[in-house]
């Protein structure tokens, strides 16, 4: 029965994108959904933004272990992320009219800050869906009994075919029903687990001391840096990024866009909760679950220790997650390679032409992630070393070009360059105590500022530094 009802729902996504595909005409269609997606429809896309593998099952395993501060970077860092977002950034944006997140480099700084933001920027999609991919044949491993490469191939073709045919209208159709399953199967399996726990007295009585402390113990300038870093890694980190971009501006207007932004933030830090404490019930009422891979803890107690109704609807439930999660992450990347690299290289492209190059793009991103996805099937390491691109070189230009007059392209190249080769050196040699992402964050200040009172002949933009603020 659970089998049966995973190959129905998996069919289901096909022909919603099947659907969608009728209503895309252009490219703007394709990858914003037309801007065109209501308050509530907005606001479900932008809150499963990453609620995937590492929201049901990487954060689970570390809450159980560490309590509130093992999970600062997720699910509270990329809560903060999309609060921040609706607050200083969508209206901005939103009103520049443009297609992809790197448009707004060669806006600001002209084509050459275009070109580099991209080429930062790609890269740090294949690691994180690559993690999508694995997560996704790890559960079907565990339900069906298939082989991880077949899950993994599986899933990244339904994934990629359903993109395929109708971008960010499947999208965002596909994850208002993705989310009802999730936020309704969440509930049910917490409220289940909760009243056979009896309370949450039982709760706070089984759990070390300190385990629901949300600020650090130990007031060391070591542990206070640690802390800081995992609160901005998604929380600034995440916020120039394409897939961010994307389904905030899919609204239908900008104000819409702040408000769906906001209310995304604080549905996902409210319903994020859910497998953090359902993972801690499991512990308590299974500790032999321990035994195992911590990251199956949930997957497993279902499988093990409910009824096939149950198992229905958390595995329905958590598929959704990784599905939402992996198919805007394909989408994102797909948009810059063909708005912001290939499409500069040829002038004269038309709009058409235009959409079959992201078509095209999405089916090769897709492939190029498999791979990694085969070839390395840590889903910690794949979305460790896709997390701090972003930070380290584009949040600093990208924020100071916004808000500061003075900001010029020799300041953002110094600062994407410096900030991304600092955090290299201080995370792969040096190996330092200190996060490395607040030394790459920190050169790339630095260089921004100096850089910006140099001149800037190169410059071609048109983007007036202070017009949208």
């Amino acid at each position: 029965m659970l089998l049966t009802f995973i190959a129905v729902y998996l069919f289901i996504n096909l022909l919603i994108g099947w659907w969608a595909s009728k209503r895309i005409s252009n490219t703007e269609d394709f990858v914003l959904a037309g801007r065109g997606l209501s308050f509530m429809f907005s606001s479900m896309v932008t809150f499963a933004t990453w609620f995937g593998s590492e929201t049901m099952m990487g954060a689970p395993a570390e809450f159980i272990k560490d309590g509130f501060l093992g999970v600062i970077e997720e699910p509270f860092g990329a809560s903060l992320c999309l609060v921040l977002v609706g607050c200083f950034y969508a209206r901005i944006f939103y009103k520049l009219n443009i297609l992809t997140f790197c448009d707004y480099f060669g806006l600001r700084f002209g084509k050459i800050a275009e070109y580099a933001s991209a080429i930062l920027m790609i890269p740090s999609y294949f690691g994180w869906i690559a993690a999508q991919l694995v997560a996704m044949g790890v559960v079907m491993q565990v339900i069906i009994g298939l082989p991880l490469s077949t899950g993994i191939w599986i899933s990244a073709l339904l994934v990629m075919t359903y993109t395929l045919m109708g971008g960010m209208w499947s999208i965002s159709i596909t994850d208002f029903l993705h989310n009802i399953l999730l936020i309704l199967g969440l509930i049910i399996l917490g409220v289940i687990l909760y009243r056979r726990i009896g309370g949450i007295e039982n709760i706070i009585a089984q759990t070390p001391p300190g385990f629901f402390r949300i600020i650090p113990k130990d007031f060391t300038l070591k542990s206070n840096l640690e802390y800081f870093a995992a609160w901005i890694t998604v929380g600034l980190g995440s916020i120039p990024q394409q897939d961010i971009f994307q389904r905030v501006m899919a609204s239908k207007d900008e104000h819409t866009a702040v408000k769906s932004s906001i209310t995304a933030g604080i549905m996902y830090l409210t319903i994020a909760m859910l497998p953090l404490f359902i993972a801690l019930i499991a512990k308590i009422l299974h500790p032999e679950l321990l035994n195992a891979d911590t990251k199956m803890i949930i997957p497993n107690m279902v499988l093990q220790h409910t009824s096939p109704f149950i198992q229905i609807v958390f595995f329905g439930a958590l598929i959704s997650a990784i599905l939402s999660t992996t198919s805007g992450a394909i989408l994102a990347p797909a948009a810059v390679i063909g708005e912001n690299l290939i499409k500069p290289l040829f002038p004269k492209t038309s709009d058409k032409q235009l959409l079959l190059i992201i078509r095209i793009s999405v089916v090769l991103v897709t492939f190029f992630s498999i791979w990694m996805a085969l070839s390395r099937q840590d889903i910690f390491t794949l979305v460790g070393e896709s997390s701090a691109f972003s930070l380290v070189s584009l949040f600093i230009p990208m924020t100071a070009g916004l808000y500061w007059k003075k900001a010029n392209l020799t300041g953002c190249i110094a600062s994407m360059f410096f900030g991304f080769f600092t955090w290299l050196l201080c995370n792969f040699y040096l190996y330092t105590e200190v996060p490395p992402i607040l030394y790459g964050l920190l050169a790339g200040g630095i260089a921004l500022f100096l850089g910006s009172f140099f001149p800037d002949k190169l410059n071609s933009s048109k983007f007036s530094a202070n017009q949208s603020v």
